[in-house]
């Protein structure tokens, strides 16, 4: 039986503002497929908010493949919400092994699945949203594969939407600042809890992973002819990627 709600896909939905995201489009009225590699989580989120789970590694051509079949012929919003941070050592020392893992699932695995699934967008007039940052804007010492990747994930957008122009597609980017969601930071420090904590510091209300579902879920309800080209959106405590307030 064919669901009557608009159908959205969420990747990197296990935590954070995947999982966030797919909460507030379900509120929104969306059927909303969970892609992840944790099978175990999406599983626990779809049935919280009467969605569907399959498990993707979007970095994997046969999971892809996988994920458009499970969509079918029409989609409505894809979210490419998959992506991270590995290390934060300067150029002259860089992992290159971290470098190419960034490329693969920020920049690559967006292309990848956005190219897979372009045709039930079109067929559903479907918006896409891909989670940037604002390390995809302005460089800073240590970001050096993640600002990389994350100006590319803009590239990306923005070709995007000058190929799509007559198309029946919107095509978003946000790109958010400090956001303290679970595990981005201790991925990016390889699992040291003291590194992670260091980032959020004194920094009274980062911004958090609903802060963002909550913008997810506000492009994806416009009126169709509204394209919300990007969002930049920090916490009020940083002004700028380097100045950043915080509490002694």
């Amino acid at each position: 039986m064919t669901s009557e709600r608009p159908l959205a896909v969420v990747t990197g939905a296990s935590s954070g503002i995947g999982a966030a995201s797919a909460r507030y489009l379900a509120r929104e009225g969306f059927e909303v497929i969970c892609a992840a590699r944790r099978l175990d989580r999406i599983e626990a989120l779809a049935k919280e908010i009467d969605g569907r789970a399959v498990q993707c590694d979007v970095t994997s051509a046969d999971d892809v493949a996988a994920l458009t079949a499970a969509v079918g012929d029409e989609l409505q919003v894809l979210v490419n919400n998959a992506g991270g941070a590995f290390g934060f050592e300067p150029v002259a020392e860089a992992d290159l092994d971290a470098w190419r893992q960034m490329f693969e699932v920020n920049v690559i695995a967006v292309a990848a699945v956005t190219k897979s699934l372009l045709p039930a967008l079109i067929a559903g007039r479907g918006t896409i949203i891909v989670m940037g940052s604002t390390a995809g804007q302005v460089a800073y010492e240590g970001g050096g594969g993640y600002v990389a990747a994350k100006h590319g994930a803009k590239a990306v957008v923005d070709t995007l939407r000058l190929e799509l122009w007559d198309q029946p597609v919107r095509v978003s980017e946000i790109a958010p600042g400090m956001v303290r969601s679970e595990g981005f930071a201790l991925t990016r420090f390889n699992g040291d809890q003291s590194k992670a904590d260091a980032v959020y510091a004194g920094v009274r209300e980062p911004l958090t992973a609903e802060d963002v579902a909550d913008i997810v879920a506000w492009i994806a309800t416009r009126p169709a002819h509204v394209n919300i080209d990007r969002i930049t959106v920090r916490p009020r405590a940083q002004a700028a990627q380097h100045k950043v307030h915080r509490e002694q």
